[in-house]
């Protein structure tokens, strides 16, 4: 098989600020033909969203695809919640790791391979407020170290 195409569509830039991620899925997400359209538009947004396990199944919360503007009765609800298409087993694993104090599901990236929609998944841990400022002060010196090298080559 060749290299298949793969396109960014939404990042979750938050999730990596408020978690540790332990572990990353892929999954397929269930949707219908304008949101599929409005997708490859790139009108897609998962900054506040969440995946929970419900009966066995996976679902996405809060994913906010924009309706396709040529898609008028076809359209579905924006807000609505999608199923995620994982392997039993995998769910299963997952489903057993989330009965652990502190782990929680988020979703990291929407992308396409190939044809097909996929959504990185991540089993994170929350940070606490004092990991959050521990991340900020690593990042501003590893900039400042940044801007002090710059300087010098000049």
């Amino acid at each position: 098989m060749g290299k298949e195409a793969f396109k960014l569509v939404a990042n979750n830039k938050k999730a990596y600020h408020d978690y540790f991620i332990e572990d990353k899925y892929e999954a397929g997400i269930e949707l219908f033909g304008t949101e599929v359209k409005s997708v490859r538009m790139g009108k897609c947004s998962i900054k506040e969203s969440f995946i929970r396990i419900e009966k066995g199944q996976v679902y996405i919360y809060g994913m906010h695809i924009s309706p396709y503007e040529k898609g008028n009765i076809f359209n579905k609800d924006p807000l609505r919640v999608r199923r995620l298409l994982m392997h039993r087993t995998e769910i299963r694993r997952l489903d057993s790791k989330l009965a652990e104090k502190g782990l929680t599901l988020v979703p990291l990236q929407v992308y396409f391979k190939g044809s097909l929609v996929k959504v990185e998944v991540g089993l994170a841990r929350g940070k606490k407020l004092y990991d959050k400022r521990q991340d900020t002060a690593k990042r501003d010196m590893k900039r400042e170290v940044e801007r002090d090298y710059k300087l010098k080559l000049k």
